[in-house]
């Protein structure tokens, strides 16, 4: 199995940088896009659509982004910034979806629009809207996935779970939380990470979301148990430098690993067998209409409305596999390529 992780590393790192593309139309509607980082190619594909869509709708975007995720302080500046710049309204994918919530108060009070991409705020009313995955059914269906996968091993499945980070934002709960779910495992405080008490379950770690990370996150879980078959990632480099790690210890082929995001490189990693299965987001739809909705905000004063039952936009989830299960809907990766980065 060939790991496609080169990928990850090419992306190059920025640190919280500002651009800009000049607007089409003449009509002085100016935005920001923030970022969690520039490096992970989910966000990097996020900031193309987001450009593409300014572009069209005569919008003038600058983007900005934190230094790793999690870096709380870099996004804080980012909004003061475009606060100052008049900006009509503001995209954020939130590195602390509480400890941004005063920052965000502040561009609402100044009458910006703001719309969180992928991460929900805490609570989700925080923000004027929200355009993401309903990253819980996202947990839940790698967990239904890897459940059947393994068939009657289930019930002896050794579980390390690669997660984000200490302070368990919005999108790093429920992925870890609806996994755990779907797989069948008994979860306590829905918002705690790693409060457990099924014994299949060997310990969590922390990846930052990043190749590194998972790497790390992988190795010291291998410590404490050698024997670990089953490993959830948050998203997919983290899945990668899991892999990196097994693969040291030569345990990459007897292994499964499933994650969310269903980005090219991470539905390549899966045609490899790198990874299992992920659970497909879709960021340039999730960029594209928050874009669409700031357009509407400066010329209407509308604000976007919910998928009717949630308290955010549902942007869709899709399965990615190319080992298909009973009654888990999927499709295989040939098909994932086509619609990855959607």
């Amino acid at each position: 199995m060939k790991l496609n992780s080169l990928k990850y590393g090419l992306m190059g790192a920025v640190a919280c940088g500002a651009m800009s593309v000049s607007p089409t139309l003449a009509d002085n509607v100016s935005a920001c896009l923030i970022t969690k980082t520039d490096t992970n190619p989910f966000f990097v594909k996020m900031k193309e659509g987001a450009l593409s869509g300014a572009e069209k709708n005569g919008i003038d975007l600058q983007t900005f982004a934190g230094k790793i995720d999690g870096d709380v302080e870099t996004q804080v500046a980012a909004i003061e910034t475009c606060i100052a710049s008049g900006a009509k309204g503001i995209l954020i994918t939130p590195s602390d979806s509480v400890a941004l919530a005063p920052a965000v108060k502040q561009a609402r009070d100044n009458g910006l629009l703001v719309i969180a991409l992928d991460t929900p705020f805490e609570p989700a009313d925080t923000a004027d809207a929200t355009f993401a995955t309903d990253n819980f059914k996202a947990g839940v269906l790698i967990g239904e996935w890897a459940k059947a996968k393994m068939g009657s091993d289930a019930a002896n499945a050794k579980i390390a779970l690669l997660d984000l980070n200490v302070s368990e934002v919005s999108v790093d709960y429920l992925r870890d939380q609806g996994f755990l779910t779907g797989f069948g495992v008994d979860v306590k405080d829905p918002k705690d990470i790693g409060d457990e008490d099924d014994p299949r379950i060997v310990g969590n770690d922390i990846t930052q979301g990043n190749e590194e990370g998972g790497r790390k996150a992988m190795e010291n879980l291998l410590q404490k148990d050698p024997e670990i078959n089953l490993v959830y990632t948050i998203n997919e480099p983290s899945a990668a430098g899991a892999y990196e790690a097994l693969k040291a210890v030569g345990r990459e082929k007897d292994v499964l690993i499933v994650s969310v995001d269903g980005g090219c490189p991470g539905v390549q990693n899966v045609k490899e067998g790198v990874i299992g299965a992920t659970s497909m987001q879709f960021p340039l739809l999730m960029a594209s209409k928050g874009v669409e909705a700031i357009k509407a905000w400066a010329d209407t004063g509308k604000k976007p409305e919910n998928t009717p039952g949630l308290d955010f936009y549902d942007t869709g989830v899709q399965l990615i596999t190319d080992e298909p299960v009973k009654g888990v809907e999927s499709i295989d990766s040939k098909a994932g390529l086509g619609k990855c980065w959607g």
